[in-house]
């Protein structure tokens, strides 16, 4: 049992680690971002190795089962995703005059009747628009090719990132018993209980968010793929894929995946029931993330309110780039952690018990 003056001095010595690790975030951010990416993988996929490893699976094996699994999987959503992403992006293009044409005779009266309003747009500028577009980007690709071939650096870089990932995932997974032995070594003897407390709530927290959000992530994948695909969606996989791919960011999620799903229903014809289905599809999937997944496989008691996570990606995107979306809710979850301790330690203090004032206000024969 330590004092309450140790607790707060190991306090301040934790929250001054805490500002130094963000001021080296600051000054590394341009090249930390491999190691990042391959930590943040690296701390979801441990229990999958550690369970690997408690069946008698070699820890080296069980780590290169599972990052050549991570790899084949984010290959398969490459593979979903970009073909349908470069398909809608064409037929866009070449329907946008159509649905023009559909908006006006469709939705065009109905906004004069019910708002007073009188939008026409002009379907053949529209077309001249996008064929003017397609001349300009036939143009620009020998210019792309050329800044090609000039950039085999940059190219040479992004390589050099792509083969760091997995390398540096291989060998955090493999080390990591050691490393937490290590570190749990170097703390001074006095601290260790209350150190491992807080490495305990820190780690708690985060897995319940990032593993839990990873779980309604897969969730929510299947049920917007199979929704859209049984209301007749031509992109119903991509579109689904994607949108549990980007629950992961609170309400740009359901909005980027909705507007997504009104385009490829727009794009493939069908009239209002693709649209009606996509509606129904969407309204079900956000009472089920808001009322079943989230509160069960997240938790409410973790503390991470949807708005502070929303901060949370862009103050850190602002300050650090690539890296700093990367890192904010972990970051944030570790902070949290810390806020609680400091918020602890200032309702035991006695500035905020009076206690100082109370014996300051003492008479010599009271004391």
């Amino acid at each position: 049992m330590t004092s309450p003056r140790a607790d707060r001095l190991q306090t301040l010595v934790w929250a001054g680690a805490g500002l130094a690790l963000v001021a080296l975030l600051w000054a590394l951010g341009p090249i930390l971002t491999p190691f990042v990416i391959a930590s943040v993988f690296a701390y979801i996929c441990d229990p999958a190795v550690n369970w690997m490893v408690a069946r008698r699976v070699p820890r080296a094996l069980a780590v290169l089962l599972v990052i050549i699994g991570l790899g084949l999987l984010l290959v398969a959503l490459a593979l979903i995703l970009l073909p349908m992403v470069y398909r809608e992006g064409v037929m866009l293009v070449r329907r946008l005059p159509d649905l023009v044409e559909m908006f006006n005779a469709q939705v065009s009266p109905i906004l004069q009747a019910h708002l007073g309003l009188d939008l026409q747009l002009d379907a053949a500028q529209f077309r001249q628009l996008i064929a003017d577009s397609w001349t300009s980007a036939q143009d620009i690709v020998p210019i792309v090719l050329g800044h090609l071939k000039t950039g085999g650096l940059a190219l040479l870089g992004l390589a050099a990132n792509v083969f760091l990932i997995p390398l540096v995932m291989f060998y955090l997974l493999q080390e990591w018993p050691r490393i937490l032995a290590e570190l749990e070594r170097i703390v001074p003897r006095p601290w260790l209980d209350r150190t491992l407390q807080i490495i305990n709530d820190i780690d708690r927290v985060m897995s319940e968010f990032l593993r839990g959000q990873l779980s309604v992530m897969l969730l929510l994948a299947v049920f917007y793929s199979a929704g859209l695909w049984l209301a007749g969606l031509n992109f119903a996989l991509p579109v689904g894929v994607l949108t549990g791919l980007l629950v992961f960011i609170p309400y740009v999620g359901f909005g980027g995946g909705l507007i997504l799903a009104i385009v490829a229903a727009l794009l493939q014809g069908g009239g209002w029931p693709p649209l009606a289905g996509v509606a129904i599809v969407y309204g079900l999937g956000q009472v089920v993330e808001s009322f079943l997944l989230t509160p069960y496989l997240v938790g409410e008691r973790i503390g991470l309110h949807p708005l502070a996570v929303i901060f949370a990606l862009m103050a850190f995107g602002q300050l650090f780039g690539f890296v700093g979306v990367l890192v904010a809710l972990p970051v944030s979850a570790a902070l949290l952690v810390g806020l609680r301790e400091v918020r602890n330690a200032w309702f035991a203090s006695p500035v905020y018990l009076g206690e100082r004032a109370a014996a300051i206000a003492r008479t010599p024969d009271e004391q």
